[in-house]
């Protein structure tokens, strides 16, 4: 944890951040419940994609924020990286703190997918989670990050992911055979079953367990490579955020056209998926620093800046404080008049005003915690 104020940061990166964050910590919950609330139409579309899909279902908005996580992982690494270079900070030092940073997170995930933590009884631990994953990813994408330059990085991208296309559907898995893109008959699940101690989430197949984690890296070796772009010196600000832009349509346009075979599934992580997600997240940090860093249109980033700003504090926070809990002793009183259709929703709102004034807080008394 830190207690100083934070060195000059990419505010239309944090507001991106806050952004994700906010979806994760309540705000997609309360959108999700506005569903058959009203005869809007348009108001139901958008609720339900605030939902993850079943298995093979078309990937919904929500799909999109952990990637877009991952994705924003590396635009940040790209930016500290290069400023502990610049300081005079030793490649084996950068390595060192990526790799405390990661085994930080695999614990703190470990504890945050299993609460309560029964250390008595390690085969029913879910060891796989989404700090875990993060935890990874930025540590490998930082050894390909001071060894290797951008383009060689996109040669690492696209080989990981076509050896992950060319295994799913050439490795024959025992009982279902080659190609099997079911929960069941993937040849993911079947190596995770075979190496992954503990359970997965689904006993056959855990999304966030390992062999899955390299095409996710991808994302954040591909936001390393936006972070660069926004770091270029040499060019204009409305320059790179049009090259984001154009890379994020022509990654979705790939992705679409690469899942007329390898379909866009979520909890597979297949190319198709990692590509519309990538290029979504090019896309947005695109219209989040063309409005912010580049028009200076900054008021309303503010909001999200106190969310981006502590981050792994409202998702450690959100898993051990029952923020709709104190939301109903608080509120309730208020909405007992409405109708109880909305009471959920109602409490659901002032939760999130609650997780923004205790981040807040934080952010006034510059306090950030950071692994």
């Amino acid at each position: 944890m830190t207690s100083d104020k934070p060195s000059k940061r990419l505010l239309s990166l944090d507001a991106l951040r806050g952004f994700d964050m906010l979806l994760i910590s309540g705000g997609g919950t309360f959108i999700a419940l506005m569903h058959g609330k009203t005869d809007m139409g348009w108001l139901n579309t958008i609720a339900l994609q605030m939902e993850h899909p079943d298995w093979g279902d078309p990937i919904t908005f929500f799909d999109f924020i952990f990637p877009l996580f991952l994705f924003i992982s590396g635009v940040s690494l790209s930016f500290s990286i290069n400023s502990r270079l610049a300081r005079g900070v030793s490649r084996p030092a950068l390595y060192r703190k990526a790799a405390i940073r990661m085994a930080l997170l695999i614990v703190l995930g470990i504890f945050y997918k299993n609460v309560p933590l029964n250390i008595y009884d390690p085969a029913h631990i879910r060891y796989s989670s989404v700090l875990g994953r993060i935890g990874l990813a930025t540590f490998f994408t930082t050894l390909l990050y001071v060894n290797y330059s951008w383009q060689q990085r996109l040669l690492w991208v696209a080989g990981i992911l076509l050896s992950f296309y060319a295994a799913m559907f050439l490795i024959p898995v025992p009982g279902y055979g080659a190609g099997d893109l079911s929960m069941e008959g993937n040849l993911m699940g079947y190596i995770d079953r075979a190496i992954m101690p503990g359970r997965l989430i689904n006993g056959v197949y855990d999304e966030n367990a390992l062999a899955t984690s390299l095409p996710a890296f991808t994302l954040t070796i591909l936001g390393a490579w936006a972070g660069d772009i926004l770091r270029n010196r040499q060019t204009t600000p409305n320059y790179k955020a049009g090259l984001l832009a154009m890379i994020g349509a022509g990654s979705i346009g790939l992705g679409i056209l690469w899942g007329l075979h390898f379909p866009i599934i979520k909890k597979l992580w297949s190319g198709s998926f990692i590509l519309v997600t990538g290029g979504a997240s090019f896309m947005a940090l695109s219209l989040f620093y063309w409005l912010i860093d580049v028009k200076k249109i900054t008021g309303w980033a503010f909001f999200f800046e106190v969310i981006g700003l502590n981050s792994l504090l409202i998702y450690l926070a959100n898993r051990y404080i029952d923020f709709n809990y104190t939301s109903a002793r608080i509120f309730s009183g208020f909405y007992t008049p409405v109708a109880e259709k909305w009471h959920e929703v109602i409490e659901t709102f002032g939760a999130m005003i609650l997780v923004w004034l205790f981040l807040y807080f934080f952010y006034k008394k510059r306090i950030f915690l950071k692994v």
